[in-house]
Protein backbone atom coordinates (compact mmCIF):
# COMPACT_ATOMS: atom_id res chain seq x y z
CA UNK A 1 0.00 0.00 0.00
CA UNK A 2 0.99 3.52 -1.04
CA UNK A 3 0.30 6.12 1.94
CA UNK A 4 -0.33 9.48 0.97
CA UNK A 5 -2.43 12.52 1.81
CA UNK A 6 -4.92 14.38 0.45
CA UNK A 7 -4.66 18.04 -0.44
CA UNK A 8 -8.44 18.40 1.53
CA UNK A 9 -6.35 18.41 4.16
CA UNK A 10 -4.23 21.49 3.60
CA UNK A 11 -7.15 23.44 0.81
CA UNK A 12 -6.50 26.64 1.61
CA UNK A 13 -2.73 26.19 1.04
CA UNK A 14 -1.34 27.23 -2.36
CA UNK A 15 -0.34 24.64 -4.42
CA UNK A 16 3.50 25.30 -4.37
CA UNK A 17 3.48 26.05 -0.70
CA UNK A 18 1.59 22.64 -0.41
CA UNK A 19 3.91 20.47 -1.93
CA UNK A 20 6.83 21.87 -0.26
CA UNK A 21 5.43 21.67 3.40
CA UNK A 22 3.92 18.33 3.39
CA UNK A 23 7.55 17.20 1.89
CA UNK A 24 9.24 18.93 4.50
CA UNK A 25 6.49 16.92 6.90
CA UNK A 26 7.44 13.47 5.44
CA UNK A 27 5.03 13.00 3.18
CA UNK A 28 5.94 12.53 -0.76
CA UNK A 29 3.29 10.92 -1.95
CA UNK A 30 -0.40 12.93 -2.33
CA UNK A 31 -3.83 12.76 -3.53
CA UNK A 32 -4.04 16.52 -5.68
CA UNK A 33 -6.75 18.31 -5.62
CA UNK A 34 -7.53 19.29 -9.11
CA UNK A 35 -8.87 22.18 -8.63
CA UNK A 36 -5.70 23.66 -7.24
CA UNK A 37 -3.76 22.22 -9.63
CA UNK A 38 -5.77 23.80 -12.42
CA UNK A 39 -5.63 27.35 -10.45
CA UNK A 40 -1.72 27.08 -9.58
CA UNK A 41 -1.51 25.91 -14.10
CA UNK A 42 -2.89 29.30 -13.98
CA UNK A 43 0.44 30.86 -13.62
CA UNK A 44 3.16 28.15 -13.58
CA UNK A 45 4.03 25.76 -16.61
CA UNK A 46 3.56 21.87 -16.67
CA UNK A 47 7.06 21.95 -16.84
CA UNK A 48 7.86 24.53 -13.86
CA UNK A 49 5.35 21.68 -12.22
CA UNK A 50 6.76 18.69 -12.80
CA UNK A 51 9.90 20.35 -11.98
CA UNK A 52 8.72 21.89 -8.70
CA UNK A 53 7.08 17.60 -7.62
CA UNK A 54 10.91 16.05 -8.72
CA UNK A 55 12.68 18.58 -6.95
CA UNK A 56 10.70 18.00 -3.60
CA UNK A 57 10.44 13.92 -4.42
CA UNK A 58 6.91 13.99 -4.18
CA UNK A 59 4.44 12.04 -7.01
CA UNK A 60 0.86 12.47 -7.49
CA UNK A 61 -0.95 9.25 -6.75
CA UNK A 62 -4.78 10.05 -7.40
CA UNK A 63 -6.60 13.15 -8.42
CA UNK A 64 -9.62 14.33 -7.03
CA UNK A 65 -12.93 14.38 -8.20
CA UNK A 66 -14.73 15.11 -11.01
CA UNK A 67 -18.80 15.10 -11.06
CA UNK A 68 -21.75 15.58 -12.93
CA UNK A 69 -21.07 12.66 -15.10
CA UNK A 70 -23.52 9.82 -14.45
CA UNK A 71 -26.49 11.71 -14.56
CA UNK A 72 -26.76 14.92 -16.72
CA UNK A 73 -27.79 15.07 -20.07
CA UNK A 74 -28.10 17.54 -23.27
CA UNK A 75 -25.77 20.83 -22.86
CA UNK A 76 -24.66 19.63 -18.92
CA UNK A 77 -23.15 16.34 -20.17
CA UNK A 78 -21.26 17.55 -23.21
CA UNK A 79 -19.66 20.19 -20.45
CA UNK A 80 -19.04 17.47 -18.34
CA UNK A 81 -17.68 15.79 -20.30
CA UNK A 82 -15.39 18.25 -21.98
CA UNK A 83 -14.17 19.21 -18.96
CA UNK A 84 -13.38 15.31 -17.70
CA UNK A 85 -11.36 14.99 -20.73
CA UNK A 86 -9.53 17.72 -19.92
CA UNK A 87 -8.62 16.84 -16.31
CA UNK A 88 -7.37 12.93 -17.93
CA UNK A 89 -5.17 14.85 -19.77
CA UNK A 90 -3.72 16.45 -16.93
CA UNK A 91 -3.63 13.27 -14.84
CA UNK A 92 -1.57 11.77 -18.45
CA UNK A 93 1.23 14.62 -17.94
CA UNK A 94 1.53 14.56 -14.40
CA UNK A 95 1.40 10.82 -14.68
CA UNK A 96 -1.79 10.48 -12.26
CA UNK A 97 -3.03 6.99 -12.24
CA UNK A 98 -6.33 7.15 -10.77
CA UNK A 99 -9.05 10.23 -11.13
CA UNK A 100 -11.78 9.93 -8.70
CA UNK A 101 -15.59 10.46 -9.85
CA UNK A 102 -18.33 11.07 -7.73
CA UNK A 103 -21.51 9.28 -8.18
CA UNK A 104 -23.28 12.79 -7.99
CA UNK A 105 -27.18 11.04 -6.90
CA UNK A 106 -28.46 13.82 -6.00
CA UNK A 107 -32.12 12.87 -6.24
CA UNK A 108 -33.83 9.48 -6.01
CA UNK A 109 -32.80 8.08 -9.40
CA UNK A 110 -36.36 6.20 -11.85
CA UNK A 111 -35.11 3.20 -13.81
CA UNK A 112 -33.64 5.24 -16.77
CA UNK A 113 -31.62 7.10 -14.68
CA UNK A 114 -30.07 4.11 -13.58
CA UNK A 115 -29.67 3.00 -16.92
CA UNK A 116 -28.03 6.38 -18.32
CA UNK A 117 -25.92 6.33 -15.71
CA UNK A 118 -24.56 2.88 -15.93
CA UNK A 119 -23.82 3.91 -20.09
CA UNK A 120 -22.08 6.91 -18.57
CA UNK A 121 -19.87 5.44 -16.35
CA UNK A 122 -18.88 2.52 -18.88
CA UNK A 123 -18.30 5.85 -21.32
CA UNK A 124 -16.07 7.86 -19.18
CA UNK A 125 -14.14 5.10 -18.39
CA UNK A 126 -13.36 3.88 -22.07
CA UNK A 127 -12.14 7.68 -22.02
CA UNK A 128 -10.16 7.36 -19.10
CA UNK A 129 -7.93 4.23 -20.61
CA UNK A 130 -7.10 6.17 -23.88
CA UNK A 131 -5.18 8.38 -21.32
CA UNK A 132 -3.86 5.39 -19.32
CA UNK A 133 -6.22 6.66 -16.41
CA UNK A 134 -8.16 4.39 -14.13
CA UNK A 135 -11.69 5.98 -12.31
CA UNK A 136 -12.16 5.08 -8.70
CA UNK A 137 -16.26 5.61 -8.23
CA UNK A 138 -16.88 7.20 -4.92
CA UNK A 139 -20.38 6.67 -3.12
CA UNK A 140 -21.67 9.49 -1.01
CA UNK A 141 -23.26 8.36 2.38
CA UNK A 142 -25.63 11.73 2.38
CA UNK A 143 -27.13 11.18 -1.19
CA UNK A 144 -30.23 10.25 -2.09
CA UNK A 145 -28.78 6.67 -4.27
CA UNK A 146 -25.88 5.26 -4.88
CA UNK A 147 -24.94 5.56 -0.72
CA UNK A 148 -23.12 2.20 -0.07
CA UNK A 149 -20.88 -0.16 -0.96
CA UNK A 150 -22.68 -2.62 -2.25
CA UNK A 151 -24.49 -0.55 -5.10
CA UNK A 152 -21.30 1.45 -6.04
CA UNK A 153 -20.09 -2.23 -6.64
CA UNK A 154 -23.16 -2.69 -8.48
CA UNK A 155 -22.63 0.21 -10.78
CA UNK A 156 -18.71 -0.79 -11.29
CA UNK A 157 -20.14 -4.39 -12.39
CA UNK A 158 -22.69 -3.76 -14.52
CA UNK A 159 -20.67 -1.10 -16.25
CA UNK A 160 -18.96 -3.54 -17.58
CA UNK A 161 -15.59 -1.94 -17.91
CA UNK A 162 -12.23 -3.18 -16.14
CA UNK A 163 -10.96 0.24 -15.81
CA UNK A 164 -13.22 1.26 -13.12
CA UNK A 165 -13.19 0.60 -9.71
CA UNK A 166 -14.39 1.85 -6.00
CA UNK A 167 -12.82 4.86 -4.48
CA UNK A 168 -13.87 3.57 -0.53
CA UNK A 169 -14.23 6.75 1.81
CA UNK A 170 -14.10 5.61 5.08
CA UNK A 171 -16.26 8.67 5.90
CA UNK A 172 -19.38 7.42 3.45
CA UNK A 173 -18.89 3.97 4.15
CA UNK A 174 -19.42 4.82 7.77
CA UNK A 175 -21.89 7.29 7.44
CA UNK A 176 -24.30 5.62 4.91
CA UNK A 177 -25.96 2.00 4.98
CA UNK A 178 -22.73 -0.05 4.10
CA UNK A 179 -22.33 -3.12 6.34
CA UNK A 180 -19.36 -5.41 6.85
CA UNK A 181 -20.03 -8.15 4.64
CA UNK A 182 -20.19 -5.56 1.75
CA UNK A 183 -16.40 -5.85 2.57
CA UNK A 184 -16.54 -9.17 1.26
CA UNK A 185 -16.88 -8.19 -2.79
CA UNK A 186 -14.08 -6.13 -2.58
CA UNK A 187 -10.49 -7.54 -4.62
CA UNK A 188 -7.44 -5.82 -5.46
CA UNK A 189 -9.41 -5.72 -9.26
CA UNK A 190 -12.30 -3.67 -7.94
CA UNK A 191 -10.88 -1.28 -5.87
CA UNK A 192 -9.00 1.40 -6.97
CA UNK A 193 -8.38 3.93 -4.22
CA UNK A 194 -9.22 4.10 -0.52
CA UNK A 195 -9.52 7.37 1.54
CA UNK A 196 -9.33 6.73 5.38
CA UNK A 197 -10.51 9.11 8.78
CA UNK A 198 -12.14 9.01 12.09
CA UNK A 199 -15.06 10.99 13.17
CA UNK A 200 -15.46 10.89 17.16
CA UNK A 201 -19.14 11.18 18.92
CA UNK A 202 -21.31 11.91 16.56
CA UNK A 203 -24.29 10.60 15.43
CA UNK A 204 -24.19 9.02 11.52
CA UNK A 205 -27.37 10.86 10.87
CA UNK A 206 -25.50 14.49 11.84
CA UNK A 207 -21.99 13.79 11.04
CA UNK A 208 -20.65 16.25 8.39
CA UNK A 209 -17.16 16.09 6.69
CA UNK A 210 -15.85 18.97 8.69
CA UNK A 211 -16.20 16.50 11.84
CA UNK A 212 -13.22 14.50 10.00
CA UNK A 213 -10.24 14.17 12.52
CA UNK A 214 -7.17 11.72 11.84
CA UNK A 215 -7.88 8.12 11.96
CA UNK A 216 -7.61 6.46 15.84
CA UNK A 217 -8.72 9.88 16.77
CA UNK A 218 -12.36 8.57 16.66
CA UNK A 219 -15.18 5.62 17.05
CA UNK A 220 -14.66 4.45 13.02
CA UNK A 221 -14.25 1.05 13.36
CA UNK A 222 -10.91 0.65 11.02
CA UNK A 223 -9.65 -2.28 11.32
CA UNK A 224 -12.05 -4.03 9.34
CA UNK A 225 -11.57 -1.84 6.40
CA UNK A 226 -7.51 -2.48 6.91
CA UNK A 227 -8.03 -6.36 7.44
CA UNK A 228 -9.67 -6.44 4.07
CA UNK A 229 -6.73 -4.33 2.38
CA UNK A 230 -4.68 -6.65 3.59
CA UNK A 231 -6.27 -9.75 2.56
CA UNK A 232 -7.15 -8.82 -1.17
CA UNK A 233 -3.57 -8.10 -0.98
CA UNK A 234 -4.00 -4.24 -2.10
CA UNK A 235 -1.07 -2.39 -3.31
CA UNK A 236 -2.79 1.16 -4.30
CA UNK A 237 -3.25 4.29 -2.51
CA UNK A 238 -4.27 4.60 0.83
CA UNK A 239 -5.26 8.68 1.53
CA UNK A 240 -5.46 10.52 4.23
CA UNK A 241 -8.42 12.76 3.68
CA UNK A 242 -9.91 15.57 6.74
CA UNK A 243 -11.77 18.66 5.88
CA UNK A 244 -11.69 19.67 9.25
CA UNK A 245 -11.59 23.32 9.55
CA UNK A 246 -9.40 23.26 12.71
CA UNK A 247 -7.01 20.86 10.80
CA UNK A 248 -7.02 23.07 7.66
CA UNK A 249 -6.03 26.00 9.65
CA UNK A 250 -2.32 23.74 10.16
CA UNK A 251 0.64 24.08 8.55
CA UNK A 252 0.79 21.40 5.87
CA UNK A 253 4.32 20.53 7.78
CA UNK A 254 2.37 19.61 10.65
CA UNK A 255 -0.84 17.98 8.81
CA UNK A 256 2.18 15.92 7.08
CA UNK A 257 4.05 14.75 10.19
CA UNK A 258 1.08 13.65 11.96
CA UNK A 259 -1.12 12.67 8.94
CA UNK A 260 1.37 10.11 8.00
CA UNK A 261 1.90 8.73 11.70
CA UNK A 262 -2.04 8.65 12.04
CA UNK A 263 -1.70 6.59 8.37
CA UNK A 264 1.05 4.35 9.49
CA UNK A 265 -0.14 3.22 13.10
CA UNK A 266 -3.67 2.54 11.31
CA UNK A 267 -2.29 0.29 8.72
CA UNK A 268 -0.23 -1.46 11.24
CA UNK A 269 -2.73 -2.31 13.72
Amino acid sequence: MKLCISQTCTLATPFADDIAGLADGGCHSIEVWLTKLEQHLERESVDSTKRLLADRGVELLAAAYHGGLLLSQGEARRLAFDHFQRRLELCQQFGIPTLLVAADFQRQPDQSDLGRAIVSLAQAAQWAAGFDVRLGLEFRGSDAFCTNLETALLLVEQSGEPNVGICLDAFHYHKGPSKPEDLERLTNANLAHVQLCDVPGVPRELMTDSDRVFPGEGDFRLAPIVDTLKRIGYTAAVSLEVMNPMIRQSKPTQVAELGMTALKRTISE
